[in-house]
């Protein structure tokens, strides 16, 4: 039998750190929030939560010196997922109110706001699964995920002159026009939803992720 899989929920003030630490536990996973150099470092998994505002949850991850441990982790192949923000600021930049912020920059892509006449997109919807995802295996086309976000991921374009890199696998939702719900790519996934507010569908999903740890 597998040893128990070690998970840091990273504590850097924007997420929501208790409702993770229990949908983990639930999944079965050994976990800690802490936002300790060190133990982010060696768990098994690294999970980032976020609420909030693009630019806020960017600061609090640098004063946490959060975006050291991911890039650290990620160059070494170690584990992370990325929760709402946590997944929005993985990306360039997120544009906010017409002002513009540097985000991790591990995809291409700008976050902006929702193009649909209803924002915050808040509540139940499905996704758009690719064939391959190790991410919802087990999980029925129509499952639903829950949503609370007022900004998005709109266009996925990978730079043409980096043929090394291989293409993540993308899962897309629609609200008002398609925008990106998760992103498999090697150690770093994400989910624009909330797997740990998704009930049974996000037990499962978190499930598959611990699985691979």
């Amino acid at each position: 039998m597998s040893a128990t899989k070690r998970v840091v929920v990273f504590d850097y003030g924007f997420g929501n750190v208790r409702s993770a630490e229990r949908a983990l536990a639930r999944a079965g996973a050994d976990v800690e929030i802490t936002r300790d150099f060190d133990t982010a470092m060696n768990a098994d998994g690294l999970l980032v939560p976020g609420v909030g505002a693009f630019a806020a949850c960017m600061k609090g991850l640098r004063e946490a010196r959060g975006d050291w441990i991911i890039d650290r982790r990620l160059s070494g192949g170690r584990p992370v997922m990325g929760i709402c923000v946590g997944m929005q600021i993985l990306f360039a930049r997120g544009i906010e109110h017409g002002v513009e912020t540097e985000g991790m920059d591990e995809w291409p892509g700008s976050v902006e706001p929702l193009r649909a006449d209803i924002v915050p997109h808040m509540g139940w919807n499905t996704v758009d699964v690719p064939a391959g995802s190790e991410l919802f295996a087990g999980l029925d086309a129509d499952t639903r995920f829950y949503f609370v976000h007022s900004y998005a991921v709109h266009d996925w374009t990978l730079p043409a002159d980096n043929p090394v890199m291989r293409a993540p696998t993308v899962t897309w939702s629609t609200h008002g026009k398609p925008f990106v719900a998760a992103v498999e790519n090697g150690a770093l996934w994400a989910t624009q939803f909330h797997p740990e507010k998704s009930g049974d569908a996000g037990a499962q999903l978190l499930t598959n992720w611990i699985g691979t740890l």
